[in-house]
């Protein structure tokens, strides 16, 4: 099946690009350690899927303070600028496009992933449900620490310092990790944030960190080179919000002023069903373009992209299995399973040897 609205060419923010099948950002925990630094192998692994239209990085730490799984990346140090260089300069090489993921998680940790093995902070003292990801095993999380007023104006420059790092290392834009359950979702959302002051309450004040950290973000690299990611009715991570259509429909039309190259929703997290939520007011309400993102297949991107209810869509899964999506997509061709056991740790296992299509035809 030919489908020629998704790979039909368009521009995102200040790039353009072949087609519209993009790389959704996938945690893989394999970087170097101690120091969370990217390596070899990953730069291997992005250089495999640099036939996206853009990849988009796992969700890579701004600070210590920020990590919430084992073996995750960051982009805080030297070491780690200089190790996402191999992947940004492997993806180039290629002819591909890499946006990095700014990420902060919030409450999602454990006191071992922290500095000086400190709790967790978050909006409020609300611990999630679930286990933290550890050098140490899986770990019950713990009731976090509410985070106090003069303590988030050093976060914003938490990622305008890790914003400088991406370009530093030579990534092509940022992408603002505000979905999921992490620490900006943590903020947005009413389940999370019970806060009294100007960062709690109202739309307007839970709303406040995103912008404040896009404002950031913008200033270093244009809106023109920022998307960011949202999940208004994912419950991932024990999130939970009594209006969410109010609060992202507000967030929405808040962005708006900065120009951003992209919206990246997700629609839907896994099998879960999708609650009552009218995503194409998103879309109509924001400037700029929409990358849908939640279990689509080829033919139901195509269809969103023709209906015009997404100007791109991100596959996140199969891109682990198939570093040759675009071109299988395109010919109709069978997918690679994915092997659960290997997506998180590891080695070159499940990891860097899943097979092209053009290595799969080849003769044994």
């Amino acid at each position: 099946m030919k489908f020629n609205t998704l790979f039909s060419e368009a521009t995102l923010g200040r790039l353009h690009l072949p087609h519209r099948v993009v790389m959704a950002p996938l945690t893989r925990s394999r970087s170097t350690q101690p120091g969370d630094i990217p390596n070899a192998m990953n730069a291997n692994y992005y250089g495999q899927r640099a036939s996206a239209a853009l990849i988009i990085t796992e969700a890579t730490q701004i600070s210590a303070q920020g990590k919430g799984y084992a073996f995750t990346p960051g982009i805080h140090s030297s070491e780690q600028i200089e190790g996402w260089k191999k992947v940004t300069d492997r993806v180039h090489g290629q002819g591909g496009r890499i946006f990095l993921q700014l990420w902060h998680v919030g409450r999602i940790s454990h006191s071992v992933l922290q500095p000086d093995n400190a709790l967790p902070v978050a909006p409020s003292a609300i611990a999630a449900e679930g286990q933290a990801f550890t050098e140490q095993g899986m770990l019950d999380f713990e009731t976090p620490r509410a985070l106090a007023l003069e303590e988030l104006a050093p976060i914003v420059e938490q990622y305008r310092q890790a914003a400088k790092n991406a370009k530093q290392a030579g990534f092509d834009g940022v992408e603002i990790h505000a979905a999921n359950g992490y620490l900006l979702d943590q903020f947005l959302k009413d389940g999370t944030n019970q806060r009294t002051d100007n960062y709690g309450g109202s739309v307007d004040n839970r709303v406040r960190l995103v912008l404040e950290v896009t404002q950031a973000v913008t200033e270093v690299w244009g809106g023109d080179s920022v998307g960011i990611r949202i999940s208004p009715t994912g419950t991932f991570n024990s999130m939970t919000e009594s209006a969410p259509q109010t609060v992202f429909n507000h967030l929405v039309e808040q962005l708006n002023p900065f120009n951003l190259a992209y919206l990246h929703v997700v629609e839907q997290f896994g099998d879960g069903p999708v609650e009552d939520f009218d995503f194409a007011a998103l879309r109509t309400l924001f400037n700029g373009a929409y990358i849908a993102n939640g279990g689509y297949t080829g033919e139901t991107a195509d269809s969103s992209i023709q209906n015009k209810s997404s100007d791109f869509v991100a596959f996140g899964m199969p891109y682990i299995a198939n570093p040759d999506l675009p071109e299988r997509l395109q010919q109709g061709a069978d997918l690679n399973e994915v092997d659960p056991n290997t997506l998180y740790g590891g080695d070159e296992k499940g990891y860097t040897d899943y097979p092209s299509l053009l290595q799969a035809l080849e003769p044994a």
